[in-house]
């Protein structure tokens, strides 16, 4: 029987030849210095080898620990290896990144394709490459929290919490397949840096949110890139929304007297099976103002499908970001962001008009609880809602640059 000195003291020679262990075991060693454990077995009537791996990464007692396995399955009437080959594949289905996956497929159609696009690629970004390729039972919760550690580390402290949840939903899915013992992705939730949440940066006088547009309308930038805040600031909408309008939104209303633009559910911040039910489109009463705009963006965008493309990809849509870094080079960091829009019209338009506090709720798309009187409202206050965003639209432009000159303007 062979020892580990003898092995390691054999020399490789100009051809592979074999070190013999015991119930046919042997080390093959070739010309170049590789060295694989292989077992030989009859099965079927004919002589087989089994290869049970490389020494020194298996060694000389695990070699023989796998022979014995293997002589088992034999003896059961198995083939060694055809199961090893099994073995190896439910190995590989039983690791996180085939299970996170598998978990993927089963829950992305209930979601809309930009939310199951920032699922499947947080995981591929952020997890599947420290923890995607262990066993789902081999891994415990430091290194699930080590993973989640470097997120942080780079300042994404929300996103590490999300990503918490969905390592955690992945491995209740494999639990539930009988593929993993323990949720480890639970017992880390406390170890996380807290979230700190609050409300969106805005300002919230009307002298202060005509200086915002005033400057960002000012500084260099993409007529594109402003005509986009301009519209955002008119409508209210969520920045998201206004980013990714296609041209067959808005085309309807540009040639009507009571322009109403029709926003898709698909495209509003809802559940997914919300998305999919036409009553639920939201109604956005267009001042004269947000006409304007549109229409001057028409001459230049009509060839692409959104009303804001991007500058260098037209058949794409403009990045949300780009309004974020508008604000920030116009000074407004910290104080004033794209979102802030509608914290700024409700505060002001609801000072002005307390008992409208319904309506202005129904202009941000904040649905209220009671479902029938949500589908009664939307109609009820279609024409107040026109009347408080023109009002808006009147109030904010007073005295800003005209289209001509945001067009016109400087662009670097």
């Amino acid at each position: 029987m062979l020892t580990d000195i003898e092995i390691r003291r054999t020399k490789p020679r100009d051809r592979i030849f074999k070190l013999t262990d015991s119930g046919g075991l042997y080390l093959a060693i070739s010309p170049t210095g590789g060295r694989q454990w292989r077992w030989k077995y009859r099965h079927g009537g004919k002589d087989r080898a089994l290869s049970l791996g490389a020494y020194p990464q298996v060694g000389l007692a695990e070699a023989r620990r796998e022979r014995d396995a293997a002589r088992s399955a034999l003896k059961s009437g198995k083939d060694p290896n055809l199961e090893r080959k099994r073995q190896i594949e439910r190995k590989l289905n039983s690791t996180f990144a085939h299970m996170a996956r598998e978990w993927y497929e089963s829950r992305k159609s209930g979601w809309v394709d930009r939310h199951a696009h920032d699922v499947i690629s947080s995981l591929e970004r952020d997890v599947i490459p420290e923890i995607g390729q262990i066993d789902m039972n081999e891994i415990r919760p430091r290194d699930v929290l080590e993973a989640l550690r470097r997120v942080e580390r780079r300042g994404a402290v929300e996103t590490a919490h999300r990503l918490r949840q969905r390592i955690e939903e992945i491995f209740a899915f494999a639990m539930g397949m009988g593929l993993a013992e323990d949720n480890p992705a639970i017992v880390v939730r406390k170890a996380l840096k807290p979230v700190r949440r609050g409300r969106q940066p805005a300002v919230v006088t009307l002298d202060e949110a005509r200086e915002v547009l005033r400057a960002a309308e000012a500084i260099p930038g993409h007529p594109t890139t402003k005509l986009a805040l301009r519209l955002l600031a008119l409508t209210v909408v969520r920045s998201g929304t206004i980013v990714t309008t296609p041209w067959e939104e808005v085309l309807p209303v540009l040639s009507s007297d009571l322009p109403v633009w029709r926003v898709s559910a698909e495209r509003m911040k809802l559940k997914s099976h919300l998305k999919r039910d036409d009553s639920r489109d939201h109604m956005v009463p267009l001042s004269g103002q947000a006409v304007d705009v549109l229409k001057v963006l028409r001459v230049d965008n009509h060839r692409s499908p959104f009303v804001f493309p991007n500058v260098r990809f037209h058949h794409r849509h403009m990045s949300e970001n780009a309004l974020g870094y508008l604000l920030n080079r116009a000074g407004f960091h910290q104080r004033h962001v794209p979102h802030g829009w509608r914290a700024t019209f409700s505060t002001i338009m609801n000072e002005r008009h307390p008992a409208d506090r319904p309506v202005i709720e129904m202009i941000l798309a904040h649905t209220p609880e009671n479902k029938v009187a949500a589908a009664y409202n939307r109609a009820l206050y279609l024409d107040r809602r026109r009347e408080l965003l023109q009002e808006w639209a009147d109030l904010l432009l007073d005295g800003q640059a005209t289209l001509k000159d945001i067009v016109t303007g400087p662009r670097r």
